[in-house]
């Protein structure tokens, strides 16, 4: 959970300025449209059934009840002000393991699907495109979502990691374990190219960097540049095709936080760089 504190801090020692925006938190109605509201319910209470605190790996506190709103509404409010302006992040989130009733993985409540949901029903988006590439398959996102045309789900993740038994996406691409840079770019760019070609309004971005060679739950092996290059790639192509973009934290885990923070604010700093060429006024 520190890191996300971190990545502000490596933000700031990296000379990167940062546009900050307090967003509100979502409204539990948006909640309960993609999760069963009787889980809600249990989450915001903080009553949350310890079987499943035990899938999710810690206790769901009041603290916690409080934070799954924010982070989903940080979600959304990322993906408003890209439709605006092209690109934003949210500095958490990428909840993607949670499912309809349960939370898993470190995830209580799947802010993708909630956002993603909230902005097609009011009409902001036509259709989302859900660019998910933690190394461990976005099972949640994928079965809220399946047999939708409205939104999208995209996962690039190593095959033999979590979740055991995978959810079928959209388009699910499984790696090999120890996979690196040359390979895995180039074989994003291709899937990239068929997907954005499908037309989406909006691309959410999990950017997780437990691709990394040496990140505690990851089986693949991209370096700090691989990751770089990634996260520049998905959000040029984007703009270049003018479809917003918001990007979200998503996973990275190590010993060391702070070399997990500079991870993501170099992946942050990298998405920044390649959006401000095509950047809108007013950001």
């Amino acid at each position: 959970m520190s890191k996300y504190a971190l990545v502000l801090t490596a933000l700031a020692e990296a000379g990167q300025a940062v546009n900050l925006r307090s967003p509100d938190p979502m409204p539990r109605h948006w909640l309960e449209a993609v999760h069963d509201p009787d889980y809600v319910a249990a989450v915001l209470a903080a009553r949350v059934d310890p079987a499943i605190e035990r899938r999710i790996g810690f206790p769901v506190t009041a603290e916690v009840a409080r934070r799954t709103l924010a982070v989903a509404g940080g979600t959304y409010a990322a993906a408003c002000h890209a439709l605006r302006h092209g690109f934003a992040a949210n500095g958490a989130g990428g909840s993607h393991h949670a499912l309809p009733d349960s939370g898993a993985g470190y995830c209580v409540t799947n802010d993708l699907a909630i956002a993603a949901n909230r902005l097609v029903v009011e009409g902001m988006a036509r259709r989302v495109l859900i660019v998910d590439l933690d190394v461990h398959q976005g099972d949640g996102t994928a079965v809220m979502f399946a047999g939708r045309n409205d939104v999208l789900t995209f996962s690039m993740h190593a095959e033999r990691n979590f979740p055991v038994r995978k959810a079928r996406s959209f388009r699910d691409v499984a790696l090999p374990d120890g996979m690196g840079d040359a390979d895995y770019l180039a074989l994003l760019a291709t899937e990239l190219a068929a997907l954005l070609a499908l037309g989406p309004d909006l691309v959410l971005f999990q950017a997780g960097v437990d691709p990394h060679g040496e990140d505690k739950l990851g089986r693949l092996a991209l370096t700090d540049a691989g990751l770089a290059a990634r996260d520049a790639h998905v959000v040029k192509v984007c703009r270049q095709r003018g479809i917003a973009i918001a990007s979200t934290l998503g996973g990275g885990y190590g010993a060391d936080r702070m070399a997990v923070a500079q991870r993501h604010a170099r992946g942050l700093m990298a998405q920044w760089a390649a959006a401000r060429e095509f950047q809108r006024p007013g950001v």
